[in-house]
């Protein structure tokens, strides 16, 4: 039988470099996690409704066990984008944990099992050639892929 889960069970730290994004993940849960860090369009560098985030994104995602781990976004083109991280496990026990987003916690609500906002906030950069990276993630996508649906 899975522990007990919490809101501080998982942590997520968005980093950039050149055209690649890469999320720290740790897992504190005690049971392996399907997470997902994906980058979605932000136009002008502006976050989209939680509800409007794009489905074509380019994502990372897979099992991460208990301590840290890293998904990395790869070969982003230059562009606005906002990251958003979320794992979650659907067997025993399910739970669902997202990064801190506008809107996010009305999305929450509608799941029946613990749902939780990480204290991370999905951040925003821009990425011409050679500059910073805006991070976006596809958060209908990873609650897709982390639950099945």
């Amino acid at each position: 039988m899975a522990s007990a889960v919490g809101p501080t069970d998982v942590s997520f730290a968005f980093s950039s470099d050149g055209s690649t994004v890469t999320n720290t993940i740790t897992n504190n849960s005690g049971t392996p996690l399907t997470c997902s860090t994906s980058v979605a369009a932000a136009p002008g560098g502006v976050l989209p409704a939680v509800t409007e985030l794009s489905t074509e994104q380019l994502y990372e995602s897979g099992t991460v066990a208990t301590g840290t781990s890293t998904q990395t976004v790869r070969d982003i083109p230059d562009g606005s984008y906002v990251a958003l991280g979320s794992c979650g496990r659907a067997e025993s026990d399910p739970a669902l944990w997202v990064s801190s987003y506008p809107g996010v916690n009305d999305v929450l609500r509608l799941y029946p099992y613990p749902a939780y906002e990480v204290q991370e906030a999905s951040p925003i950069v821009v990425l011409p050639a050679g500059g910073p990276v805006q991070i976006v993630t596809d958060f209908l996508r990873q609650l897709g892929a982390a639950f099945g649906s």
